[in-house]
């Protein structure tokens, strides 16, 4: 039509009502004052943000409740057993964990050792003593957890973690440096024994591999919760105690887990040939010889090394473009706000039937990309926080997704070493970072991240062929 025919002629124009202007124009100054109430302070923005995350996740839940309601089947009541029972140490044994890390510097920091502060450099160095300890003794420590018993490598957990946190009441840098050793080879544990327990127990039971998936999809998105809680109990604590509070109080945690698991879990072992158990060797050949695990093993390590190098540089990132103090206790909870999101999206495309494979292709790809914007425009603080938030609701959907590829692929008689070899890498990749990182800067940092999720992407491509293949 012409454009003559397309316009309204002037005296046809409906006239704007008086009344209807009078009235919208107190609601619209209205919601500039509330808009502005929200984010005229760092404090209310994240705040704020915290609110927005809440209230969306709750829509998707109420989404996918109205959705699925009538396709939902009870789990068996020994699966549900085994959920009640993986769940609350798991949780218990998280919290301690969290309750840590948000004072881990302050609690280093605020020591003096030989009639000085400790420096920066030297927190740092502890740092990596646990964090090399782990990739160095992780494989080791996943070869013990399979011959000696999953249930046996989270009491091991508990003690070391309880040597690590105990060790901070010291100012002697020996007592230091043998709680982070401690520390190192808990974490190797942490993240390998529950896991490996869970998925030794399903398979005796020969239960159906989605109740796996639920129960990874239960287990992270409760940690979530768990976490900002922690959050919020470390920092009450720290206020009472001092730094090392958090550390104190997360020892309670520490027993009650241990406890649960002493009582109520029943030993079980990766099954194997020799007295001995399986070796590192082994599994070593394992990985080489089956395609699929050696492509889990590079997104497990990609993806958990760009998460570990954004966990470095997110608070600088945000101090640049922040205005004012950032208020990092808040900032954490929307983190955790939005990794809740992601654990629910995962569940949800659980319980529909897609395949894990390809819901972990589409988070990796969006991981990929949501860094590569907080690389490319760090100086925009609405591109800045929309990529963050975009990468902790990848974030979390990638643990339930990753627990559930690695139930699937590895097998049960070298599961924890397996596991523990893919954290070479990972370490590798962390320590040459944070080595580099007066050469690198934050957005060099967040561009290594970039690459690192980038092939994380590619190689969940290669995986989906594989297993579709």
């Amino acid at each position: 039509l012409p454009p003559s025919l397309l316009r309204t002629p002037h005296h046809r124009r409906r006239p704007t009502s008086p009344t209807m202007a009078a009235a919208a124009a107190p609601a619209a100054g209205a919601l500039q004052v509330a808009i502005k109430s929200m984010t005229k302070t760092p404090d209310a923005l994240f705040q704020s943000i915290f609110i927005g995350i809440g209230l969306f996740w709750v829509l998707l839940k109420v989404a996918d409740s109205d959705r699925s309601s009538q396709d939902t089947e009870a789990p068996p009541e020994g699966v549900r057993s085994l959920q009640l029972r993986f769940l609350v140490v798991f949780w218990l044994l998280r919290m301690s964990d969290w309750l840590q890390g948000p004072y881990f510097y302050e609690v280093y920091a605020s020591k003096i050792i030989g009639g000085s502060q400790v420096s920066l450099d030297l927190v740092s160095k502890l740092f990596l003593i646990g964090f090399g300890t782990t990739g160095i003794l992780g494989p080791s420590v996943g070869r013990f957890v399979d011959s000696r018993g999953r249930k046996a490598g989270t009491l091991a957990f508990a003690v070391l973690y309880t040597i690590g946190a105990l060790s901070v009441k010291s100012s002697l840098l020996p007592v230091l440096v043998l709680g982070r050793l401690a520390g190192g080879i808990g974490t190797s544990l942490l993240f390998s024994a529950p896991e490996s327990w869970l998925v030794g127990e399903h398979s005796k039971g020969g239960y159906d591999g989605k109740w796996l998936s639920q129960t990874f999809g239960w287990a992270y998105a409760g940690d979530s919760f768990v976490a900002i809680a922690a959050g919020q109990l470390a920092g009450l604590a720290a206020a009472s105690r001092g730094p090392g509070g958090p550390f104190e109080i997360s020892v309670a945690f520490l027993v009650t887990g241990a406890l649960i698991s002493l009582f109520k879990w029943r030993e079980n072992v990766a099954p194997s040939k020799t007295k001995e158990g399986p070796t590192i060797g082994e599994a070593v050949q394992v990985m080489l010889a089956d395609k699929k695990i050696m492509l889990v093993g590079a997104i497990n390590a990609l993806f958990e090394g760009a998460m570990y190098i954004f966990v470095l540089q997110w608070p600088p990132s945000l101090i640049a473009v922040v205005n004012g103090q950032v208020p990092f206790g808040k900032v954490f909870s929307c983190f955790m706000a939005a990794c809740l999101v992601g654990s629910t999206v995962f569940g949800a495309m659980a319980k529909r039937g897609v395949q894990t494979e390809v819901t972990t292709c589409a988070m990796l790809t969006s991981a990929a990309v949501s860094m590569g914007v907080a690389t490319c425009a760090g100086s925009s603080l609405a591109a800045v926080l929309g990529a963050f938030f975009v990468f902790e609701a990848c974030v979390g959907m990638y643990f339930p997704s990753i627990g559930t590829i690695r139930s699937k692929h590895l097998p049960d008689s070298h599961r924890s070493v397996i596991v523990n070899l893919f954290g070479v890498p990972l370490n590798l990749i962390v320590v040459t970072v944070f080595l580099s990182i007066k050469r690198l800067g934050v957005s060099g940092a967040l561009a290594c991240s970039t690459a690192a999720l980038s092939l994380a992407a590619v190689a969940s491509v290669f995986l989906l062929i594989a297993v579709n293949a």
